[in-house]
Formats: C-alpha cells, sequence, structure tokens
C-alpha cells in the first residue's frame, strides 16, 4: 500500500479509532506517532505496538494548544522521520442539551477540539510534508456532518465545519503533493461511547442503520488507511461515509 517506511501521527491514537489505525499502518510497516491526553491508554497502546515490533512514540498532547501541536510535530519527526501522514482523530461530543440551553463553555470546547485541533494539526504538519515530498491526511468527522442531531449542535456543527476544512485543505495541499480527505463514520463502539446509553437507546441507535448494528473501530480504519495509502493517490477533497447505511434513507 506505499506505507511502509512513513511516519504517521494519529491524534486520539491511545484507543478507539485511532488506535485502530495505529495497529494497521503498524502492519504495513509505518512508524506510529500517537497523540493523545489519556496517559495510561498510551502508555497502554504504544506497549502494545510496540510487542508487535512497530516503531511507536507515544505523545502526550492537548490538540487545543497550538504551540504543543507545532512541537509534537518536530518531536515525531526528529524520533520518527518527517511526518508524512496525519490522522485527525482527537474528538468529543460535548455535553447533549437543546438550543438556548447549551454552555458556551461546552460550544467553546467541542469547537475547539474537534475543528481548531485538526486545523492546528494540519497547519503544523503541512510545511513539513511538502518539504518531505507530499503527504496524506485523514480527518475523522461524523455522519453528523452531513444530518443533523437534536440535542448536539456544537457537535454537529463541528464536524459539517471540520468537512469544508477537509476541502479547502485539499485544494491548498495539492500543489504541494499533500492529498485530503474525511472520514463520516456512523454510531462505532468505542471508549466514548461507554456508558452513555442504556441498553435499549443503544438498539434504538442499531436500528437506524440499515445494517442494523452498531460499526467497529476496525471498519473506521480499514477505510482510513486506504484512503491514506498509495492506491487513494487520485483521492483528495472528498468526503467518505462509513455509517452502515444511517444516512441512506
Amino acid at each position: 500500500m506505499g506505507l511502509e517506511g512513513r511516519t504517521a501521527l494519529i491524534t486520539g491514537g491511545a484507543s478507539g479509532i485511532g488506535a485502530a489505525v495505529a495497529r494497521r499502518l503498524a502492519a504495513q510497516g509505518a512508524a506510529v506517532a500517537l497523540a493523545d491526553l489519556n496517559p495510561a491508554a498510551l502508555a497502554t497502546t504504544a506497549a502494545a505496538l510496540t510487542a508487535q515490533g512497530a516503531r511507536v512514540l507515544a505523545l502526550p498532547l492537548d490538540v487545543t494548544d497550538a504551540d504543543a501541536v507545532q512541537s509534537a510535530v518536530a518531536h515525531a519527526g526528529a524520533e520518527l522521520g518527517p511526518v508524512r501522514l496525519l490522522v485527525n482523530s482527537a474528538g468529543i461530543t460535548g455535553a447533549g442539551a437543546p438550543m438556548g440551553q447549551v454552555s458556551i463553555a461546552d460550544w467553546r470546547r467541542v469547537m475547539a477540539v474537534n475543528l481548531d485541533g485538526a486545523f492546528f494539526m494540519m497547519n503544523a504538519a503541512f510545511p513539513v510534508m511538502a518539504a518531505a515530498g507530499g503527504g496524506a491526511v485523514v480527518n475523522v468527522a461524523s455522519v453528523m456532518g452531513t444530518v443533523a442531531s437534536a440535542r448536539f449542535a456544537h457537535y454537529a456543527a463541528s464536524k459539517h465545519a471540520l468537512i469544508g476544512l477537509t476541502k479547502s485543505a485539499a485544494a491548498d495541499g495539492a500543489a504541494m503533493g499533500i492529498r485530503v480527505n474525511s472520514v463520516g463514520p456512523g454510531f462505532i463502539d468505542t471508549p466514548l461511547q461507554d456508558g452513555r446509553m442504556d441498553a435499549a437507546r443503544r438498539d434504538h441507535i442499531a436500528a437506524q442503520h440499515l445494517l442494523g448494528r452498531w460499526g467497529t473501530a476496525d471498519e473506521v480504519a480499514a477505510l482510513i488507511v486506504w484512503l491514506l495509502s498509495a492506491e487513494a493517490a487520485f483521492v483528495t477533497g472528498s468526503h467518505h461515509l462509513v455509517d452502515g447505511g444511517y444516512t441512506a434513507v
């Protein structure tokens, strides 16, 4: 797939979709820099990949800190080689509340992580990628970047905006040899969902997907890794749903 020897930086890399991407990239021979706010999960995931023979760097990182992002990209480059692959998987949903009751602090935090974080990462990584001969970026949006959701206006707005940011970044990146795409997962079983709803609610959501179930992190990771690979060399500026048919009807 043309990934061997490349350095990938994955935000939200300690668990869920980010960790699943890291496992697939490592299996293809890529070096992986895992960036995450959760130090315990970061250490566990990094240790597991190292035990499998992967070149791994654990990077404690708050993606809302632009200076820390710049340092993380530089550190990954110094330890593993210039970052050529970037996956912006870090994200939060925020607290559910109807319009009129969304706290300003929650709005700003969701936007800071989901949108500012992806922008800071690309802004820092683009010059490195261009100097190294190009690269590929995948931004993890959501089905809620395509449709809407009551009580989660902040989350939906951040993911709609992330898709627009992806397209603009692709327009800028083309001349630098940098491809940029986004994916829109449906409801995926990840630690982000743990304890958020009861069984009845989970079953109701599963039924909203044509396939009648929740997705897995590895199913999303398979699409992300393909988009990063040489097999997707003519794919840029586009949004790819992996939602079990959630948005089809």
